[in-house]
């Protein structure tokens, strides 16, 4: 599919699109002699190279130890990829053609500067860039490599983690890959060290948590304790996304933090039909995907993953307190960590989080259980999304809810699951036991009719949890006013999104009273930072009185 979109993958710029790219440059035109590296896997920083004249050739890892071609940049084409705009470690290689080549840099900075001073420039830049990730995800040679068991549950808490975050990577079975099988005996990792991660700059990391493969891939940016930034999120769904492209577009300096992936509860929603704008549909992952490089195109910080614990509000300003003693210094917070995902007081349960069972349903989760009879549990939009995802992919799907769809589900996912013929829904049911162990996973569920008491057994190895969520909000807790449930409370003074703490804002679907919808999610985003600005000119005022 990409192939039909290579123009655009890698445009060729007009004689007026580079003079205007010139103005932009970061440094001055650098001649490069035949193969002479302009940049390797893993630079932090690389800039993207306009190319003037020459040719530059673009390489990516093909499997643990070769190399293939991206592509040959010849005279008005850049390089680069999405990282560039972040200043990340680059995930290709680019090396002078056999003639040589003569190029300008853009650096990060210098390229986020062009793409909003050029709207036309600017557009082309970002499409290309965007399109070169996409490929890369699809070609599955470049990124991090995984060996291991697919489908275990440390191989796809992994394999969520760079999937959810856009990064690719290619998994190979050591089961049956020679070559990963061979580097695992080579190197006498044994089987409970694996999977075995094998970044892009080299390291080799042994069954690692997320934040040790993040470290390793560099793609959490240095935060410095002593600054101060305008804005700093807490949460990149869609509301915290939207704050930061608002905020950041605006001229304020912005920092997002996120413990897990983008794209928050949304950006595992298979298929998001009732956004305006999309009227066939749109992922919540390539929603939340587009939204993350609009931030990074003005310029926000994006931290992920990097855990919040906690809210100092005893200071000039509030500081969040984050895991492994980092802090973070705001003039104003806003809290958008949305909601954690419930789970249903069933024994065992947490037993099989992970081996068996999910609370989201993506590509991978489809692939792990295709074919096979599923459960899954819920009766809101969300849970119709992944049902309608979900079910053209397996033998028999059973919908467990409590109440009939139409109480809580939109008409247009009740019609679509009707039609399903693989669908068994048990309305007024619920789960009440699982079987299996934590090595071999889940083996098999029982729901029971609440009104009739009848039991139904599946033997299933897949269960998809989708009973709503509590606020995450405990770690502000002591600092901010919250409801009876958790909620935060906004709205006591003269701006509608702050909390009872000046200087913390709160929306999305973590504030009380909240419409629980990605859209309302977005337009809190853009109302919040309008109110930021007022309460930075009251301050202005104040300072000014005083």
């Amino acid at each position: 599919m990409i192939d039909t979109r290579e123009h655009q993958r890698f445009p060729v710029l007009t004689p007026a699109q580079i003079a205007t790219a010139r103005r932009f440059a970061s440094g001055p035109e650098t001649c490069f002699a035949p193969g002479e590296t302009l940049y390797a896997i893993g630079d932090h920083g690389a800039p993207a190279w306009l190319v003037l004249g020459g040719t530059i050739e673009a390489v990516r890892r093909d499997g643990l130890s070769g190399e293939a071609t991206i592509t040959v940049h010849h005279a008005g084409q850049f390089s680069g990829e999405v990282n560039q705009l972040a200043g990340r470690p680059s995930i290709a290689a680019g090396r002078a053609g056999p003639d040589g080549c003569t190029a300008l840099p853009l650096d990060p900075a210098h390229l986020r500067a062009l793409m909003v001073g050029s709207a036309d420039v600017g557009e082309i830049v970002m499409r290309a860039l965007i399109l070169r990730r996409v490929s890369l995800i699809e070609e599955g040679g470049a990124g991090t490599i995984l060996i291991g068991t697919p489908g275990s549950p440390d191989m796809v808490r992994l394999q969520d983690f760079l999937g959810r975050s856009g990064l690719p990577n290619l998994v190979l079975d050591v089961r049956s890959d020679e070559e990963g099988r061979a580097l695992v005996e080579r190197t006498g990792v044994l089987p409970d060290e694996l999977p075995l991660v094998i970044c892009p700059t080299g390291p080799v990391l042994k069954r690692p948590s997320v934040e040790e493969l993040a470290a390793c891939l560099g793609v959490v940016p240095a935060i410095d304790p002593d600054r101060l930034y305008d804005v700093a999120i807490v949460g990149a769904g869609p509301a915290g996304l939207a704050t930061a492209v608002y905020a950041a577009s605006e001229g304020l300096s912005v920092v997002v933090l996120d413990a897990r992936a983008m794209g928050g509860q949304a950006g595992a929603s298979a298929r998001i039909e009732n956004y305006l704008g999309f009227p066939t549909g749109i992922s919540g992952q390539a929603l939340a995907g587009r939204a993350f490089n609009q931030a990074l195109k003005f310029g926000a910080e994006i931290a992920i993953p990097v855990s919040v614990e906690g809210l100092d509000c005893d200071g000039p300003e509030p500081t969040l307190l984050c895991a492994d003693a980092r802090r973070v210094k705001a003039r104003a917070v806003v809290i958008a960590s949305g909601a954690r995902y419930r789970r249903p007081d069933v024994p065992n349960l947490a037993d099989f989080e992970g081996a068996g069972i999910s609370y989201w349903v993506s590509a991978i989760e489809a692939r792990l259980c295709a074919g096979e009879e599923v459960v899954l549990v819920g009766g809101g939009n969300s849970a119709g999304q992944a049902v309608a995802f979900l079910a053209p992919q397996v033998r028999k799907l059973h919908l467990v809810v409590r109440r009939e769809l139409a109480a809580t589900m939109s008409r247009y996912l009740i019609d679509r699951i009707a039609a399903l013929p693989n669908v068994e829904i048990h309305i007024g049911s619920e789960v009440v036991a699982l079987e299996g162990d934590r090595e071999t996973g889940l083996g098999a569920a029982t729901f029971r009719d609440r009104r009739s008491g009848a039991l139904t057994r599946c033997e299933v190895r897949h269960m998809f949890l989708f009973i709503g969520a509590d606020p995450n909000a405990d770690w502000a807790q002591g600092c901010i006013d919250t409801d009876a449930k958790g909620f935060i409370l906004t709205g006591a003074g003269s701006l509608p999104l702050e909390t009872s703490r000046p200087g913390v804002f709160a929306i999305g679907d973590v504030r009380a009273g909240s419409t629980k919808r990605v859209a309302a999610a977005v337009g809190e985003g853009a109302a919040v930072v309008a109110q930021i600005h007022s309460l930075f000119a009251e301050q202005s005022a104040t300072e000014a009185r005083a």
